[in-house]
């Protein structure tokens, strides 16, 4: 043990001699695979800086988990170590350029490990990087997956560091200190290269400040909104402290609730499976009243007016509410009252179904079939055929029984007579001076007839003819040509005319004319 460790002590100050600047000595990390053996295995040939207290079969792993092991460790030409990593897991069998590879220490007593990571983390579709580089054949390590330093890290071990407080380390370091310009002369990219592998957290610090670099125009950007948004908190800090406050009593609250809570995130999963389906449900119910919504959107200006206009209808609906209160107090009784009727009202209606179905069959007959119609063209035809028209006016040519007496009898019945004509007044007939001095020579003759004459004694009572110019028909007195008859108010009024064309005819004209209402 005590020649391991004057090895490992030996190991370490050649390591801080070839990277003291960085206080660290470069190690290399290397992921690599070698594929095409005829065991199936996938082969990594990583180069470090400095590989010490790293041997044959130890574990290379991946996030924590054990991926294949170290095949060889060798020096190579340029001063580093080559160490050959054999990947047996199917699943971690493809490298590519942007892998990495860290030596680790795996327990207290030296043993060492490499943690390899076979890509780097990116966003999700992004593209992969290209695979390792394979080594082509007549050259050492022919087949393998070559990983460079320059993704590899060795970082020194605090134990290590702490071996310089000690003799002879701290001698030896002096004497590399002193001689340290003279050996770096010359060699500055060098050293710039050793110190940044020196420590992978500096390599990452690196790529992290070139990022902010990159975006320096939006993180000012966000600087400035980042103050914006800010300058409202600290006006109202009092506010947001009181926030803090109420949360702080929200989470004590939910503290002493914690089973519930437990249960209720228990229960989330099975929670979201349902809102999947009711929240497409929601968004179909969406699209549906997306219209019914617009079109709501035009009306709201008449609803606000609606609503506006709520306050006085209401009261006015109060004061109508307050007058019906009152007057139900004076209705009711008299309603109460109304009971009897309404029953010997409902008796009726009973009574009068029958009837009120043979009435609606009635109407809905007279309805379809036009019998009203009918009946008010019966009225009318009727009283034109009863009435007639003449130049004196309206006269009426039929004259209704409305008696009782219309059945047919064969003996006369005193108590159903009727006589149109007084044929036991006197014989004895108007004269034409017993007349008045207005009455035409037609007017007396058709009187006569009235009164029982015949034709004949009428004409004989009666002897003449019509005036040229009649009063009645329009005319002047004295005018030369007869008038013709026509009906007060036109040619166009009464019904037709007929004129007798001689004297001869003119008994059968006038009666004629009366017959037609003229």
């Amino acid at each position: 043990m005590r020649r391991q460790t004057g090895g490992r002590r030996r190991g370490a100050v050649a390591a801080i001699a070839a990277g003291l600047m960085a206080a660290a000595v470069v190690a290399a990390i290397v992921l690599a695979t070698a594929a095409g053996g005829s065991n199936g295995s996938y082969t990594v040939r990583a180069i470090f800086d400095d590989a010490a207290n790293l041997v044959p079969s130890e574990n290379v792993k991946i996030a924590g988990v054990d991926v294949g092991t170290v095949g060889s460790v060798t020096p190579t030409p340029t001063g580093k170590a080559a160490v050959t990593l054999n990947i047996s897991n199917p699943g971690f069998q493809d490298f590519r350029a942007d892998a990495s590879c860290t030596i680790e220490p795996q327990a207290l007593i030296g043993e060492k490990f490499v943690d390899c990571s076979p890509t780097q983390p990116r966003p999700e579709g992004a593209p992969l990087p290209p695979p390792l580089h394979q080594i082509p054949a007549g050259r050492e390590g022919a087949g393998e997956w070559l990983l460079p330093v320059g993704n590899t890290a060795s970082p020194i071990d605090v134990d290590l560091l702490s071996d310089i407080n000690h003799l002879p380390e701290n001698q030896r370091l002096s004497i590399i200190l002193n001689e340290l310009g003279t050996g770096l002369a010359g060699r500055g990219s060098d050293l710039n290269a050793v110190l940044h592998r020196s420590n992978p957290a500096l390599r990452e610090l690196e790529k992290v400040f070139g990022i902010l670099a990159s975006e320096n125009k939006l993180l000012g950007n966000l600087a400035v909104e980042a103050d914006r948004a800010l300058a409202p908190i600290a006006r109202d800090r009092r506010q947001f402290a009181e926030f803090f406050a109420q949360s702080n009593t929200v989470a004590t609250a939910t503290a002493r609730h914690s089973g519930a809570l437990s249960e209720n995130l228990a229960q989330f999963p099975a929670f979201l499976r349902q809102l999947g389906p009711a929240l497409k449900r929601l968004e179909g119910l969406a699209e549906q009243t997306t219209p019914t919504l617009t079109e709501l959107g035009v009306a709201a200006p008449g609803i606000n007016r609606t609503f506006a206009n709520i306050a006085p209808f209401t009261n006015s609906t109060t004061q109508y509410f307050e007058s019906l209160g009152k007057e139900s107090k004076k209705i009711g009784p008299a309603l109460v009252a109304s009971q009897p009727l309404l029953n010997r009202l409902q008796t009726l209606g009973a009574a009068t179904k029958p009837f009120a179905a043979n009435f609606s069959e009635l109407f809905t007959s007279l309805r379809a079939t036009g019998g009203l119609e009918r009946l008010l063209d019966f009225i009318f035809l009727g009283t034109n055929a009863a009435n007639g028209y003449n130049s004196l006016g309206h006269f009426i040519r039929t004259v209704t029984d409305g008696k009782l007496c219309t059945a047919y009898h064969v003996t006369v019945t005193p108590e159903c007579s009727a006589n149109f004509i007084n044929f036991s007044a006197s014989p004895a007939r108007a004269s034409a001076a017993s007349l008045p001095s207005d009455t035409t020579l037609a007017v007396a003759r058709v009187t006569a007839i009235l009164h029982g004459a015949t034709l004949a004694q009428a004409m004989a009572d009666y002897p003449g003819s019509e005036a040229p110019a009649s009063p009645f028909a329009g005319a002047t007195p004295g005018a030369g040509a007869p008038a013709k008859a026509e009906p007060v108010g036109g040619s166009s009024a009464g019904t037709t005319y007929y004129t007798p064309g001689s004297e001869a005819s003119e008994a059968g004209g006038l009666l004629l004319n009366y017959l037609l209402g003229n």
